[in-house]
């Protein structure tokens, strides 16, 4: 998508459905922001008020329960940290799909388990509701930007309506086929990473005892068949000592753990994963689950 596209001159927000959004943190609160832009009326829903306040600043209605905030939404957007959140906030009599409006949309943009986004769209059916799961990928800086791969699984009517809104947050929106297929696709995003991440830490390490200059070897490495997204996001951050997240820990610890759930059942032994999934349980451990991923790091330098 265009950054043109993205500057457009807002519509009325008379002639905009209305939308709930719950969880506003790292990555939520951007992603919001962005339909705020695009003139959406927002009704938010966070468990820490605070990070909602640059919403409400600007004009979004805070509100003290997911219920309330989906209240006759015609759409409700999640962003929440692990699946057991989102089932709290999605179902049951006090969740947003009993309280949204009949025949809405709802679309969950949280890392979490496929069985679950199956559950979901079975009970958002019964409400003729048509629900995604449509989580993403790109970090703080692809949420801010607007440019997140979003992998989207549910109907093809329901990825239809969906688009005016996954094109303010998204820049590859792919829809991967019926619900649990796009919490299926990033559960390999992840897998993906996960090697990244150690290969970029291990390589900056041995960089360092070898006596060169990390940041004049990534000049070298960053644009031959090295070059990833992580290298180039995550190792300038790494070399400038900022452990501030753009992901957590903690969250990617939840979704190598769906990972290599979803793995067993698939009747796959993945030690690649394994590895890098014990190795964050670690840092977890030892008080390091609020950094961001980049911190394996340490892994390395406290050995």
């Amino acid at each position: 998508m265009s950054e043109e596209t993205k500057q457009t001159t807002p519509e009325s927000s008379s002639e905009l459905p209305t939308v709930a959004w719950i969880g506003t943190g790292v990555m939520g609160a951007p992603m919001a922001g962005h339909l705020m832009d695009a003139g959406y009326e927002l009704h938010v829903f966070t468990r820490s008020p605070i990070k909602a306040a640059a919403l409400v600043e600007r004009g979004a209605t805070l509100h003290d329960s997911a219920a309330a905030a989906a209240a006759g939404c015609d759409v409700v957007c999640t962003m929440v940290g692990l699946p057991p959140d989102v089932r709290a906030t999605v179902l049951g009599e006090g969740g947003a799909i009993a309280n949204m409006a009949e025949g809405g949309l709802f679309i969950d943009f949280t890392t979490s388990s496929p069985a679950l986004a199956v559950e979901i769209a079975a009970s958002a059916a019964e409400r003729g509701i048509d629900a995604l799961d449509a989580p993403v990928s790109g970090g703080d800086v692809g949420a801010q930007a607007g440019t997140l791969s979003i992998m989207v699984g549910g109907s093809e009517a329901g990825f239809t309506r969906a688009h005016p809104i996954l094109d303010l947050v998204g820049g590859t929106i792919v829809r991967q086929g019926p619900a649990g297929s796009g919490q299926h696709t990033k559960m390999v995003n992840q897998i993906v990473i996960a090697g990244n991440m150690i290969g970029m830490c291990e390589a900056v390490q041995y960089a360092r005892n070898a006596g060169l200059d990390p940041a004049t070897v990534l000049q070298s490495i960053g644009g031959g068949a090295a070059a990833s997204w992580t290298l180039s996001n995550l190792c300038p951050r790494i070399l400038k000592e900022d452990m501030a997240p753009g992901f957590f820990i903690e969250h990617f610890v939840k979704d190598m753990g769906i990972a290599a759930d979803e793995s067993a059942k698939l009747g796959l032994d993945l030690p690649g994963l394994k590895l890098v999934l014990g190795m964050y349980q670690k840092l977890a451990d030892e008080g390091h689950g609020r950094l961001g991923t980049q911190a394996l790091i340490k892994a390395f330098e406290d050995a």
